[in-house]
């Protein structure tokens, strides 16, 4: 796996995360931007299952198996997007609290993937 898209799929999450906890704080609703950050981030997360997949096509393996590197890439892709939906269900501060901890698990499962992967 390539580090630095990683460390930067993990830390964009994590602001995300924040910026949607801020937004939660000032009893506000996933508003536009948001949901542009969040475009931002899960293209990242997109841009990762890609090379992921790309790298085991090539013929490398992840240190901890084939299947749960896998499984992990499309839990990291489908993450934010899935948190995005469910806020627009939530238009109240609880749709912000649900972009903001959508963020916290896709920087979790980034570590976990950079783990998987032999880091």
């Amino acid at each position: 796996m390539l580090d630095v898209l990683t460390i930067a799929t993990a830390l964009a999450a994590l602001v995300l995360a924040a910026w949607c906890g801020f937004a939660a704080y000032r009893d506000q609703p996933t508003k536009d931007w948001h949901f542009i950050g969040m475009a931002v981030v899960a293209l990242l997360a997109v841009v990762q299952l890609v090379v992921g997949i790309v790298q085991l096509a090539r013929g490398e393996k992840p240190e901890q198996g084939t299947a749960i590197f896998v499984a992990y890439l499309l839990g990291a892709a489908a993450c934010v997007p899935a948190a995005g939906f469910m806020s627009l269900a939530e238009r109240t501060r609880w749709g912000s609290v649900t972009v903001a901890a959508g963020g916290v698990v896709l920087a979790v499962l980034e570590v976990r993937l950079f783990d998987i992967w032999g880091g």
